[in-house]
């Protein structure tokens, strides 16, 4: 239980700044706040016939501190982002979020404390977070909670030096001069793949699932900026660790083991320093496979402990299972899913995710990982008249999972997914894709998901935020980059989408629809010699053959282009009824065309979700019947 703010801090004003709409939870706040020895500032407290306006600018300027409300209704409020961007230019700014809303842009390079949970009790976790903020704002140590994990004396005394305090998320932290943060910089860290120290190969798959979990959980910790697992692994083949820091950009590496025998599990791992290669601390822990996911958190806990970083939440990550075959076949799931090779895994994969489900039907990772591996069996390997049954089985197992876990990112992500590739529901989609990216903002994947989906929403500068964070949290991942030119061609910046296109494909020569995206944005360029060029090194035959039609009509050869629509049709038929509408709304037959996208729709191709910012549809906007297209896929 917190003793309570020190004296120091409890004397200083806190301004508190919201919409009218939120004026009960404001007040709320407010009176918790005062409850315990704040004094607040609220407009509330304005005596009738005071210079409103006069009022507040002279109350932000003494105030000491500027709590925001952010919620649905003050992310548009002109008063509230005013009175926001003064705090945040002092360095005083503390933002709530009352609603799970997130920030406006401009705003969210600070880490928000959630209170939509939170029902006024001064004793909630969440108002702790508050006054760790508070203290932290002000340059002063937060009382310390029986309540909360502390950071153990030893793992403070690593690397000696002084210690500087940091707020993020309400939380306060200690970095030690050693191996710590520079020039402003979040504390950074990779996780190399587990080396699976059972003698059995068969068993690899646990090893690898040890390491994403153990990964997901520490992207959990607000205060961490943890690289994904494609780029880990690439660089991991490396043998020296300062090359593979260098490499990825981080400042710490964590290597680790895993020896099975039975249902009991030893984990030793291994924290090094990415500035010196030297180990800076190192861990070995026996668990039954039981507690597993508890495990998984303890780690996140320890390697925190071991930067330095004080870890506000004790709870072990969401959606997991107790049951040890379960857990198995989920990790073997994933494992054929993450193959990425072709229908067989894809299908094996689905199973063993649905024997997981069926040893504990309460397994919502499993739900969740159950709905994406359905959503890409209907992509890449289903019939026509397959497509929707499956997407709808998708967002069954998606909206289960949520039901069962609803702060997992992965079930958020999964049903927004499911709705918005599947059921082409662009704005039933939005809450879902929000709320995975405010619970998995530390993860690389998510945060690439929501990128195209908002680029593709039309939300251009959301999307390029969100690709951005992705680009940094997967630097070796070729998927990030090709993401990153597909948003910024979608925005129409087409010489901004040619350099991540070009490293995309460094990275990975044989992959899919990135030379196409190349060729589109050449094409945007006026360069359309070089866009024939991408489209023929296009190994996918529906965006090869798009992009030739296009292309070559343009330079006025009729023939050549006539013929790969032909191809396009007879080898990939209604799979690419809207590729082929393109390809007619750049021949400028518009009827046609949007004939093409009615059939789109009626056989589900998710190629729809382009339309509302496709390039190569710009020849239809100004159609009426365009027009209600869109908006029918928007609100259906």
């Amino acid at each position: 239980m917190a003793d309570g703010p020190a004296d120091s801090v409890k004397s200083a004003t806190l301004f508190l700044s919201y919409a009218r709409a939120d004026e009960a939870f404001a007040r709320k706040v407010a009176s918790a706040l005062e409850q315990a020895g704040y004094t607040i500032w609220w407009d509330a407290l304005i005596e009738g016939g005071a210079a409103f306006g006069r009022s507040i600018a002279e109350a932000l300027e003494s105030a000491d501190a500027v709590l925001v409300l952010w919620s649905k209704t003050s992310i548009d409020s002109d008063w509230v982002k005013d009175e926001a961007a003064q705090g945040r230019d002092r360095h005083r700014l503390i933002p709530l979020t009352i609603d799970g809303t997130l920030p406006p842009l401009g705003f969210r390079q600070y880490q928000t404390i959630d209170l939509s949970r939170w029902h006024g009790r001064r004793t909630a976790p969440q108002f702790a977070a508050l006054e760790r903020a508070v203290a932290a704002a002000l340059g002063q140590k937060a009382s310390a909670q029986g309540t909360q994990a502390g950071v153990d004396r030893r793992a403070l005394m690593i690397g000696g030096g002084a210690a500087a305090v940091l707020s993020v998320g309400g939380g306060t932290w200690f970095l030690w001069e050693r191996g710590a943060a520079r020039d402003g910089e979040p504390i950074s860290i990779a996780v190399l793949p587990f080396r699976n120290l059972s003698g059995d190969r068969a068993q690899d798959y646990f090893a690898d699932g040890l390491t994403d979990e153990v990964r997901t959980a520490l992207t959990r910790i607000s205060a961490l900026q943890v690289r994904a697992g494609t780029s880990s692994e690439k660089a991991s083949d490396d043998d020296n660790p300062k090359l593979i820091a260098s490499a990825l950009g981080v400042g710490f590496l964590l290597n680790g083991s895993v020896q099975r025998a039975g249902d009991t599990v030893r984990i030793a791992m291994d924290l090094v320093d990415g500035r010196t290669g030297f180990s800076r601390w190192s861990q070995s822990v026996d668990r039954q496979l039981t507690d597993i996911f508890a495990v998984q958190s303890d780690i996140a806990r320890m390697v925190a402990g071991a930067m330095s970083i004080q870890v506000a939440t004790a709870e072990p990550s969401p959606g997991g299972t107790r049951n040890v075959s379960a857990y198995e076949n989920y990790l073997q799931g994933r494992a054929l899913f993450n193959l990425a090779r072709d229908e067989t895994t894809d299908r094996a994969a689905l199973t063993h995710l649905e024997m997981a489900i069926a040893e504990d039907p309460k397994f919502a990772l499993a739900h969740a990982a159950r709905s994406r591996t359905l959503m890409v069996i209907a992509g890449e390997h289903a019939n026509v008249d397959q497509l929707k049954p499956l997407y709808s089985e998708a967002i069954v197992s998606a909206r289960r999972a949520v039901e069962l876990a609803p702060d997992l990112a992965e079930g958020h992500l999964a049903l927004g997914y499911a709705m918005f590739a599947g059921k082409l529901d662009i704005r039933g989609a939005w809450p879902s894709y929000q709320r995975a990216y405010r619970l998995g903002y530390g993860n690389a994947d998510i945060a690439l998901l929501y990128a195209l989906y908002c680029s593709r929403a039309g939300r251009q500068e959301e999307a390029r935020e969100a690709v951005e964070r992705a680009v940094l949290l997967d630097p070796l991942n070729p998927r990030a980059f090709r993401a990153q030119g597909s948003v910024a061609y979608a925005a129409r910046r087409f010489a901004d989408a040619l350099p991540p296109l070009r490293r995309a494909l460094q990275l990975n020569p044989k992959m899919t629809f990135a030379h196409s995206l190349a060729g589109n944005a050449l094409l945007g360029l006026g360069r359309t010699a070089d866009a024939i060029k991408e489209f023929e090194a296009e190994p996918e035959p529906q965006f090869r053959l798009t992009g030739l039609a296009i292309a070559q009509n343009r330079l006025g050869d009729r023939a050549a282009a006539g013929k790969a629509f032909a191809d396009l049709q007879s080898q990939v038929g209604d799979a690419a009824a809207y590729q082929q509408a393109e390809v007619l709304a750049q021949w400028g037959r518009i009827d046609e065309s949007l004939q093409k996208l009615d059939r789109a729709r009626v056989v589900g191709d998710s190629g729809l979700t382009y339309a509302a910012t496709d390039v190569m549809l710009d020849p239809l906007r100004r159609d009426p019947r365009f027009t209600r297209f869109i908006n029918m896929l928007s609100t259906q």
